[in-house]
């Protein structure tokens, strides 16, 4: 993996539960970790959702390999250029030199 093409900065976050004053679970999103990434827009298009018409972002992102995160899911999001992103797709690149991440964002910044 090039050093050179990973020039943008990301940020990955997991949802924690913690509890409310009433003992009740809360779920929040935390961040995991900020690494240098690479960035490929896949396609973007607009679609009809509930009579809504929202703009979708699909993007591949690709990052070094890490302890740090290794266990990154779909169940995980990621933060762009102050978009987020909802993992798709985790794929592991070579013998953990990287991970492929595939994600898909919402035009309006919404998800």
């Amino acid at each position: 993996m090039q050093a050179g093409k990973l020039d943008r900065r990301i940020t990955i976050q997991r949802v924690t539960t913690t509890r409310d004053e009433f003992n009740a679970p809360v779920e929040a999103w935390a961040d995991l970790t900020t690494v240098w990434a690479s960035y490929e827009p896949v396609k973007d298009g607009e679609r009809y959702r509930a009579g809504e018409r929202a703009a979708e972002i699909s993007a591949r992102f690709q990052i070094r390999y890490s302890s740090t995160v290794a266990d990154v899911m779909p169940t995980d999001r990621l933060v762009f250029d102050r978009r987020t992103y909802a993992i798709t797709h985790v794929k592991e690149i070579g013998r953990r030199e990287g991970l492929e991440l595939t994600a898909i964002g919402r035009g309006d910044g919404r998800f």
